[in-house]
């Protein structure tokens, strides 16, 4: 059986295809949205569907992306991987705003002869919408779909699908631009993907917003350019009012058929929590008391064709399924990742990413303290522009990040430590600092919530000598903690809550705090400050994460 998620931690909007193989068997691979991480677009490889593991990032480049003073969840949305014609092909958007009536968003190809690069650099497509996609057609012909955003007042924002051909040789869309699927009542239609089966052209796509209403839509036509007849009991897939297996806010979803003829499904979802307290304040009814510290997740669903020609989820009804039937492919498990990382090797782990810029020696180093991670102070957490931060996705409910910092600030402006990491308006930062007025090194816990700092913990004063630190996630709550001279952890400040970290805390469509969206997950990271400009440098000994039962 496959287990899902089968991409824990946040991994959204996968695209997934599949390529053959020189030894005769088959890969696999699962392109995710990063929004404002880097690098961009996280690529998983799999030979069986049922094991993956991290592959690659294919925008590596400034010059193929560029995300300096972009607003949090925006930058990469929705990429789109496929494989013809002996080379792969990447689509993907540059959201560069997301607030108000306007979406300002460009879309791009990228191309390799390899899943492993080079990637070349980026061939403009179109700015009407997000979401973009590719099809390459049995004649040759290559087909761009991209959701259409209207800004006009009384108007949806969600405009129906676009479609027209894509010339590779000119390198540019070419023809009429033609609207071929409006949705259904579910309404906010977007995501949308082309195949094609059995003289029939399908239109996959996403559908109810990203929240607990989401769904999988489909519909078919004998034309690539419609009309489009929409699935009968559509939606194809949905977890919206009906028990599933713990697997909520289910759509965003791509097709993929095996050498076998077996078809998958791959798709998003959050496995929320229940959510209580002082901060569970969300005026959205349905979202109240859940939330998703994990962000959207990739699972997998089995689809059976009927004889009519319209699938289904196998099994029967269009609810998300915790396990599912294996591809019956040969067994292709992956040798497990070290949990610790001593920062012994010049580069840098794959699972870390930055905020908005590529790693660059100017901040950040391997090589000045050999066996140390090194981070020059820039900006604080609130920034959009150069911030001193590396982090991983937290993949697990439950789970243990420790690290060593060695860090003399000269004053309160310069800081180093460990961040729970959700935007630059919600995260909780324990970090090594001086006191403004004693002049003292104290070690400090500070908390963002919805833009409002806080110090829930009295600072601690320090000892010479570098310092550990520590936080423990557990389910609904997470702990930091801290320690020196080799004594026993001791927790610092309370436990807080991890609904501040997801999704649903941070989008609001009303009161207070409305037009504010998040659409990612938790990281865990280290992070450097320097706010008078200095540029003072924090090193950091190890990094680990290890996942607890």
């Amino acid at each position: 059986m496959i287990t899902n998620p089968i991409l824990p931690g946040f991994h959204a909007d996968p695209s997934i295809c599949r390529v053959p193989g020189a030894d005769g068997v088959d890969d696999y691979y699962i392109a995710t949205s990063t929004f404002e991480w880097w690098p961009g677009v996280r690529i998983h490889h799999s030979r069986d569907l049922k094991h993956w593991r991290h592959h690659s990032y294919a925008v590596t480049r400034k010059s193929q992306l560029d995300l300096i003073g972009h607003p949090d969840s925006s930058g990469v949305w929705a990429p789109c991987l496929s494989y013809a014609g002996g080379q792969f092909w990447l689509i993907y958007s540059d959201v560069r705003s997301l607030y108000g009536a306007h979406k300002d968003v460009h879309n791009y190809l990228i191309t390799a002869p390899s899943i492993d690069g080079p990637w070349s650099e980026p061939i403009y497509m179109n700015s009407s919408g997000f979401d973009p996609s590719l099809f390459h057609d049995d004649d040759g012909r290559h087909w761009f779909v991209n959701q259409q955003w209207i800004h006009q007042p009384g108007k949806h924002n969600f405009n129906g699908i676009l479609l027209q051909e894509y010339d590779h040789d000119a390198r540019r869309l070419v023809g009429p631009v033609k609207n071929i699927y409006a949705g259904t009542p579910l309404g906010v239609v977007e995501g949308p993907h082309l195949y094609r089966r059995n003289g029939w052209y399908y239109l996959l796509t996403a559908e109810g917003g990203t929240f607990y209403e989401h769904a999988v839509t489909l519909a078919r036509s004998r034309n690539i350019d419609g009309p489009y007849e929409t699935l009968p009991g559509n939606p194809l897939l949905t977890a919206w009012q009906q028990p599933t297996d713990g697997l909520q806010r289910s759509g965003h979803a791509s097709l993929v058929q095996t050498a076998r003829g077996d078809w998958y499904l791959a798709h998003l979802a959050g496995r929320p929590l229940e959510w209580s307290g002082p901060h569970a304040d969300r005026q959205n009814g349905v979202y109240q008391h859940l939330h998703c510290p994990l962000g959207r997740e990739t699972s997998l669903q089995r689809i059976v064709w009927r004889a009519d020609d319209w699938p289904e989820i196998d099994g029967g009804g269009n609810a998300p399924r915790l396990q599912v039937p294996d591809s019956g492919l040969p067994e292709h498990p992956f040798p497990p990742e070290p949990a610790r990382d001593d920062f012994d090797s010049p580069t840098l782990n794959p699972h870390l990413n930055s905020l908005r810029v590529p790693f660059d020696e100017r901040w950040i180093s391997l090589t000045e303290r050999p066996g140390w991670l090194r981070l020059k102070g820039r900006e604080s957490l609130m920034s959009t522009f150069d911030q001193s931060l590396v982090a991983r996705r937290q993949q697990h409910f439950n789970c243990r990040v420790e690290t060593r910092v060695d860090f003399e600030p000269e004053h309160f402006q310069q800081m180093a430590g460990l961040v729970a990491y959700y935007n630059t308006n919600n995260h909780a930062y324990l970090h090594v600092s001086r006191d403004v007025d004693s002049g003292l090194r104290v070690l400090r816990l500070t908390v963002n919530r919805r833009g409002a700092l806080t110090e829930p913990a009295t600072p601690v004063e320090l000892a010479d000598g570098p310092v550990e630190l520590a936080v423990q996630f557990r389910h609904d709550h997470y702990q930091f903690q801290w320690r020196q001279g080799g004594a026993a952890w001791q927790d610092i400040g309370p436990q807080l809550d991890t609904a501040m970290l997801s999704d649903e805390y941070v989008t609001h469509f009303e009161g207070e705090f409305a037009r504010s969206f998040g659409f990612t997950g938790n990281f865990i990271g280290l992070a450097c400050q320097d706010l008078s400009g200095t540029r003072r440098a924090a090193d950091f000994d190890h990094f680990s994460y290890e996942a607890q039962a």
